[in-house]
């Protein structure tokens, strides 16, 4: 099973991924469509890729978020059995 710093990553990169591919389709329909073609195809294209991308890099902070307190946890965990040992 992934871990939370693993999720972090691959969420992050598809995030990002997909906030380029929004803005690039806008670019796409603002400069190589003409006036005539109907513009609500590309409008629903962006959008969904836009909030996928804002989502998931959403997603990937509450992983990385996730992981620092169980690093925080192991490391008291680790702390408290050394003041114990001595």
């Amino acid at each position: 099973m992934p871990s939370h710093e693993d999720k972090y990553i691959s969420k992050l990169l598809f995030g990002f991924g997909a906030v380029i591919a929004g803005v690039m389709a806008i670019m796409y329909a603002c400069f190589e469509r003409t006036k005539d073609d109907d513009w609500y195809f590309w409008g629903i294209v962006a959008s969904l890729l836009l909030c996928t991308g804002i989502y998931l890099i959403a997603g990937a902070f509450v992983h990385k978020t996730k992981s620092d307190l169980i690093r925080k946890q192991k490391m008291r965990h680790q702390q408290k059995a050394s003041d114990v040992d001595e």
